[in-house]
């Protein structure tokens, strides 16, 4: 029995140009795919890689000084309490590796933000020429450090720390988180440190509007009101009468402001300029009570911070 041609067992099959072009077209696809999904793992909340910072923080245009750390109602236009009160918020959590350290010796505080499926967040706007404000306090108001940590490329944040006294302490992450459809948002969580020792909380000082700090007179007008935003400049007068202000991070000056008892945290941004040589503010306080504001301005080149108690019936 004769064979059959051998042209008829070639053309039974695909010819190798079609093959060729076939694996060619997988090969796109399964890269595009590939792609796709190596993106998302590195969009907000990645998997551990680079650490991604957008730019800057924006906001809506017309946006004018605002404060960051107020939670706003879902019924209720204005902000209603301020933020730093949880540990998680908006999908994420602060993550602290260790939070005990030993009074008055230096240490390293570090932490991950991480999203609902624990993973670290990755993707943060520059605000105020920062990824990460740090904002660290004793309970009793004392001992404040405003702190710029810096990200390792699995998400983990770094700082040196020194907690000066005994007692529990209280440490603030304020910083932007950036979608993946390049949406920024506002987030500031809070969790408690703890120095052991004999903790001995020291009064909150009475209502001042005026306070002096290495050699500088730092006073403030306004008053302010619950729910309402209001304005308050602060004037810095040295030796000779208005002292020279720099700016630092991007601004004249930064005012946060901590309720007494829980600790609830806002940040104040001030208006791009001076106001008549004075940095003006825009704040709203959510409830009555007492509160602590810390300004810190520079001078020379040299960061000062002023430290009054607000009282707000």
């Amino acid at each position: 029995m004769s064979a059959a041609p051998l042209v008829d067992e070639v053309s039974a099959g695909p010819d190798q140009s079609t093959l060729r072009l076939a694996l060619m077209v997988g090969g796109l696809v399964l890269a595009v795919l590939l792609g796709f999904g190596l993106g998302r793992l590195n969009a907000n909340g990645a998997a551990p890689g680079s650490p991604s910072l957008a730019t800057e923080h924006t906001d809506p245009p017309g946006v004018a000084p605002h404060s960051h750390g107020l939670a706003t109602a879902a019924d209720q236009g204005a902000a209603t309490e301020p933020g730093g009160l949880a540990v998680s918020s908006a999908g994420l959590t602060l993550a602290p590796l260790a939070t005990e350290f030993e009074a008055g010796r230096p240490g390293q505080l570090r932490f991950q933000v991480r999203d609902g499926q624990r993973r670290p967040v990755t993707r943060f706007a520059i605000v105020h020429d920062k990824p990460m404000h740090l904002i660290v306090v004793r309970r009793d108001l004392t001992g404040y450090q405003h702190l710029h940590p810096t990200m390792a490329t699995d998400g983990t944040w770094s700082v040196p720390l020194t907690l000066t006294q005994p007692g529990l302490w209280r440490a603030y992450a304020d910083f932007t988180v950036v979608a993946d459809n390049g949406a920024q948002t506002a987030v500031t969580l809070g969790t408690d440190l703890v120095a052991p020792g004999d903790y001995r909380p020291r009064p909150l000082p009475g209502p001042a509007t005026s306070t002096t700090v290495d050699g500088f007179t730092v006073g403030y007008q306004g008053t302010p009101q619950v729910g309402t935003t209001v304005p308050l400049t602060f004037r810095v007068d040295g030796a000779g009468g208005a002292a020279p202000l720099e700016r630092y991070l991007g601004a004249y000056g930064h005012l946060v402001a901590l309720r007494e008892g829980d600790l609830g945290y806002l940040h104040v941004h001030p208006e791009t300029e001076l106001v008549d040589g004075q940095i003006k503010f825009w704040l709203t306080i959510p409830s009555p009570g007492r509160y602590r504001l810390y300004l810190d301005f520079q001078v020379n080149a040299k960061v000062q911070t002023a430290e009054l108690t607000l009282t707000v019936p």
